[in-house]
């Protein structure tokens, strides 16, 4: 079940609705950017361990041979001796030139990243989760902010309204809006002809225009909520 209680800890209700909606706002906002860096962050790892695994993909010619050349096969620390590795296909042969040190760094610096992916990644799951939890709380906030000030601009001071939470299920919704459709038609006749009220508010999602109803609604969807 989906509950909700104003929290008065982070949204003081002595504070002006400016005020609330600019703490929210600034909390928003604070969360956006560390998402940029830390989403940056992440992806320039990524981007630079797919580099070097696509070192490791190709012929013999361009791939690296960092796991193909081992120490015992090179000739080491000699003053007059060389070793030359040649890659030799059907018709040609290509030399190829072959450091043990660097290819030893290489191989230790794609060990250091698929581990750093690794912990950075559970990190950043983390993270997610809880500033999920944050933002998806600031963003019912806004939605109660919304119910009380279209009640006051709709029906005017005092303030005499209540706000209740419904959560049916689905096969009873197209009931339950039947039954509140008749209930508060006196406060609006002409929401019958459902006239187009404001989007969903949600940045970067185009869900359309919701319906006008004689009494305030807006529509919450937690499907994004479902572990699944």
């Amino acid at each position: 079940n989906f509950e909700f209680q104003w929290d008065r800890a982070k949204y003081p209700t002595a504070l002006s609705l400016k005020t609330v909606t600019e703490i929210i706002s600034k909390q928003v906002s604070q969360v956006e950017i560390e998402l940029k860096s830390r989403s940056t962050a992440y992806n320039d790892m990524k981007a630079k361990l797919h580099g070097l695994e696509q070192k490791k993909e190709g012929s013999l010619q361009t791939r690296t041979l960092t796991g193909i050349v081992k120490k015992e096969d090179l000739v080491l620390n000699s003053e007059y001796l060389t070793t030359l590795l040649v890659v030799v296909p059907r018709s040609v042969f290509t030399v190829r030139e072959f450091n043990l040190e660097e290819a030893e760094k290489q191989r230790q610096e794609m060990s250091r990243l698929i581990a750093d992916k690794k912990e950075q990644y559970g990190t950043f799951v983390r993270w997610l989760k809880v500033n999920f939890s944050e933002m998806f709380v600031a963003w019912i906030h806004i939605k109660a902010l919304r119910v009380f000030t279209e009640s006051v601009l709709r029906y005017g001071l005092p303030v005499s309204f209540q706000t209740l939470l419904l959560q049916p299920e689905k096969k009873h919704a197209k009931r339950l809006r039947e039954e509140l459709n008749s209930l508060f038609r006196d406060l609006d006749p002409t929401a019958a002809a459902s006239k187009p009220d404001m989007g969903v508010d949600i940045p970067g999602v185009n869900a359309g225009q919701q319906e006008y109803y004689s009494y305030i609604c807006y529509s919450i969807n937690i499907s994004l909520l479902d572990s699944s």
